[in-house]
């Protein structure tokens, strides 16, 4: 009914920037919060930021002032801004929503990850 599809990723210098974009399709009525999620090698999934219908966000530490999350209601689209990247950085990044479709149900997808790596 519902699925995301993230682009964006790719292979940067430590101090570079990338921009990752998420993009929601299907049968939705309403889409509430939206966020990234990475999973770096050896290690669990960690929230990385999220941004509420309303706009408010939330950042990890380890991010702020260097990410910025967007959301274009509009296109379905959630973005993560990421500026002076660091090796640390390198993971698969994953985009998340909780959305509301139109059948009542509510749905909780995922993207298909976008590779992020930082490295000179």
């Amino acid at each position: 009914q519902v699925q995301l599809v993230e682009s964006g990723g790719g292979l940067v210098q430590p101090g570079g920037s990338l921009r990752l974009s998420c993009t929601a399709s299907g049968s939705i009525f309403r889409i509430n919060s939206m966020g990234w999620h990475r999973q770096a090698p050896g290690k669990q999934r960690e929230l990385v930021a999220v941004i509420s219908s309303g706009g408010s966000t939330n950042y990890a530490d380890s991010v702020k002032g260097r990410f910025a999350i967007s959301r274009d209601n509009a296109r379905n689209t959630v973005y993560l801004q990421m500026n002076s990247l660091k090796p640390e950085d390198t993971a698969v990044y994953y985009c998340n929503m909780r959305i509301i479709g139109r059948d009542t149900v509510d749905y909780d997808p995922w993207g298909q990850g976008t590779q992020v790596t930082v490295s000179s």
